[in-house]
């Protein structure tokens, strides 16, 4: 299993411990583009053409609520694969 899997793994079992750094990973890897903050903002947006983009604030340890995204996203990803 790569490391990408046991990621998305974590992700979708909520796993509190992830880092920010992760989440990108992943959202990077399944295709989404990373945008920086403007003006001193902490939060940054993640776009894929014809889904909704993602908004994370760079924080440790990372909001349940957001890790709950990536796992949606994920899920979504994965449906489209098969």
């Amino acid at each position: 299993m790569s490391r990408i899997e046991k990621l998305m793994n974590e992700i979708k079992s909520l796993n509190k411990d992830l880092r920010f750094e992760e989440l990108v990973k992943v959202l990077v890897r399944m295709g989404y583009s990373q945008n920086q903050p403007r003006s001193g903002s902490s939060h940054y947006t993640f776009r894929k053409s014809g889904k909704m983009p993602i908004t994370i604030p760079k924080s440790t340890p990372v909001n349940k609520a957001y890790i709950e995204m990536v796992k949606n996203a994920i899920l979504e990803h994965e449906s489209e694969a098969d």
